[in-house]
C-alpha cells in the first residue's frame, strides 16, 4: 500500500494590523490610519474629533511622503490639543519619522541667507514652526537682522501669538523704520489688526524738536528681500 503524502496547510495570516515601516520610504500600513482606541462616549472631550481629523491629515501626508506637511499637522495636534493624551504617543512616533525622513532629503541651511530663504519657503507653505526655527538661528547669529525679526513677527502672527509677534515687529521697526510702512499693508499681519500694541507700533513717533530743513534724499532700496 502506497504511503499517503502529507500535505502542509497554508500559513495563517498574522492577526492585528501590520506595523508601520520606519525605514526607506516610510510607507504606512492602511491599518495605521485608524486612530487609537477612543475613550468612552461619556469621557470623550468635544475636541477629540478635531484632534483625530488633524492626526489623520498628518498620516495622509506622511503616506504621500510630504514629510514637512505631515510634521506640521502632528505638531499642531500636540500644540492645539494637549489634553488628548490618547493620541500623543502615536503622534510623536510619526513625528519622529517625519523628522528623520526630512533630514535625509534636504541638507540643512548653514548661512544667514540660506536660513532666510528656507524660512520664506516655510512661511509660504504654512509651516510656521519650521520658519521660526530657521529665523531664531538667524537672530542668534545676527541680532540686528531686521528682515529676520519682521519675518518672525509674521510667523508668530499666523500662529495667533500676538505678544511675540508685536515684540519682534517693534524691534524690526526700531532697526529699520521702513518696516512700519510695510506692516501697515501686509496681509500676513492681519491677525494683529485689532491688537492695541500692534496699532501703537504702527504709529509714527512724535518729533522731539522742530525739524530743521534738510536736503531730501531718496530712500535706500532694500535688496535681496
Amino acid at each position: 500500500m502506497a504511503k499517503q503524502q502529507r500535505r502542509t496547510p497554508p500559513p495563517r495570516p498574522a492577526k492585528g494590523p501590520a506595523p508601520a515601516q520606519t525605514s526607506g520610504s516610510a510607507s504606512i500600513s492602511t491599518h495605521e490610519v485608524r486612530p487609537p482606541v477612543a475613550p468612552a462616549a461619556s469621557q470623550r472631550r468635544p475636541t477629540y474629533g478635531e484632534a483625530v481629523t488633524l492626526y489623520e491629515r498628518g498620516l495622509e501626508a506622511l503616506q504621500r511622503h510630504a514629510y514637512d506637511q505631515a510634521a506640521n499637522a502632528f505638531e499642531s495636534v500636540l500644540r492645539q490639543y494637549p489634553e488628548e493624551k490618547e493620541l500623543h504617543e502615536r503622534v510623536r512616533l510619526y513625528l519622529n519619522i517625519c523628522q528623520r525622513q526630512s533630514a535625509r532629503q534636504e541638507p540643512k541651511p548653514q548661512t544667514v541667507e540660506e536660513r532666510l530663504f528656507a524660512a520664506t519657503i516655510a512661511i509660504n507653505g504654512g509651516q510656521y514652526d519650521q520658519a521660526i526655527a530657521h529665523l531664531r538661528l538667524v537672530r542668534d547669529e545676527d541680532p540686528d537682522n531686521d528682515h529676520a525679526l519682521y519675518m518672525l513677527a509674521v510667523a508668530h502672527a499666523q500662529r495667533d501669538e500676538p505678544a511675540e509677534a508685536v515684540a519682534h515687529l517693534e524691534r524690526a521697526i526700531a532697526l529699520n523704520p521702513e518696516n512700519r510702512g510695510l506692516a501697515r499693508t501686509d496681509p500676513d499681519l492681519d491677525p494683529l489688526r485689532d491688537d492695541d500694541a500692534f496699532r501703537a507700533a504702527l504709529e509714527a513717533p512724535p518729533s522731539a524738536a522742530a525739524p530743521r530743513p534738510t536736503v531730501k534724499r531718496p530712500l535706500k532700496a532694500r535688496t535681496g528681500r
